[in-house]
C-alpha cells in the first residue's frame, strides 16, 4: 500500500501541476476583444487590484448577488482555508510557529466544511433553477469533498490515526525518502479521495480559483470612452500581420 499511494501521490501532483499550468496559459491565450467590465467598475488599474481582491478576499459579487450562497460559500472557503493551513504540520519540521497556531482553529474548521457543503449541496438538489443546471460532475465534486472532509473528522473525533508514522509517509514523499504508510482504513479512503481530487481539479469546475484572475468582467478597466480596446490578435491584423 505505501508503493501504491507513493505512485498515485506522485502522478497526481504532476497531473495537478501540469494541467493547472495549461489551463492558466490557456486562460491567458484567450481572446477577449470586447470592453466588458461589470459595472460600476474601477476606472484605474488599481481600482482594478483592489476590486479583484474584494472578489477574493470576500466573494463581493456573491454577497452581492444572494446572501445565502455568499454565506455557506463563505464558510466552506475559509474553513477549507483553515483546514489545509492546519495540514502543513504534515509537511514541516519544525513545524511553523504560525501553523502551530492555527492548530486548534482549525481542528474545528471540519464541522464548518461540512455545513457549508451540504448547504451548498442542498441547494442544488432542491432549488428548481440550480438543479435544472446541474450536471454529475457538480454532484461529483460536492459528494467528494464531503467524503475528504468527513473521513478527516473521523480520524480526529472516532478513529484516531498514527499522526507521527502519517507525517513520516508525507515528509519521506517530499524527501524522496519513502516510509511505511499507516494501514488505517479511514486514512487510506481519505487520501485515496484527496487524490481523485487532485487529478479532477484541472478538469473541473473547481478551476474556477484561478479562472477568476481571467475573468475580463472583473480584470478590466473601465476606460472605454478614454482608450481603445484593442485585442493583441486585432492589433496585429490592424498592423498587417497574420
Amino acid at each position: 500500500m505505501t508503493a501504491l499511494f507513493t505512485i498515485l501521490f506522485y502522478a497526481a501532483t504532476a497531473i495537478l501541476a501540469v494541467g493547472l499550468a495549461f489551463k492558466v496559459v490557456q486562460y491567458a491565450r484567450t481572446p477577449a476583444p470586447l470592453k466588458i467590465p461589470t459595472t460600476p467598475a474601477p476606472v484605474t488599474t488599481g481600482g482594478v487590484v483592489l476590486r479583484m481582491a474584494r472578489e477574493v478576499i470576500l466573494f463581493e459579487s456573491l454577497f452581492k448577488s444572494n446572501k445565502w450562497i455568499w454565506l455557506f460559500g463563505y464558510m466552506f472557503h475559509g474553513a477549507l482555508l483553515l483546514a489545509m493551513m492546519r495540514h502543513l504540520r504534515y509537511f514541516t519540521h519544525p513545524v511553523w510557529e504560525w501553523v502551530a497556531l492555527v492548530q486548534p482553529f482549525g481542528m474545528y474548521a471540519g464541522f464548518a466544511m461540512l455545513a457549508g457543503l451540504g448547504a451548498l449541496w442542498f441547494r442544488r438538489i432542491f432549488v428548481q433553477r440550480i438543479r435544472y443546471i446541474s450536471g454529475p460532475s457538480d454532484h461529483l465534486m460536492l459528494i467528494l469533498l464531503l467524503g475528504i472532509t468527513g473521513s478527516g473528522l473521523a480520524m480526529t473525533y472516532v478513529a484516531r490515526t498514527d499522526i507521527v508514522a502519517l507525517k513520516q509517509f508525507m515528509l519521506g514523499l517530499i524527501r524522496f525518502d519513502w516510509q511505511p504508510m499507516p494501514s488505517d482504513p479511514i486514512l487510506m479512503a481519505h487520501l485515496g479521495m484527496v487524490i481523485a481530487l487532485m487529478i479532477i481539479f484541472p478538469f473541473s469546475k473547481l478551476l474556477h480559483a484561478p479562472g477568476l484572475f481571467f475573468s475580463p468582467t472583473r480584470n478590466q478597466v473601465d476606460n472605454a470612452r478614454e482608450k481603445r480596446h484593442l485585442a493583441p490578435w486585432a492589433a496585429k491584423l490592424e498592423a498587417g500581420g497574420e
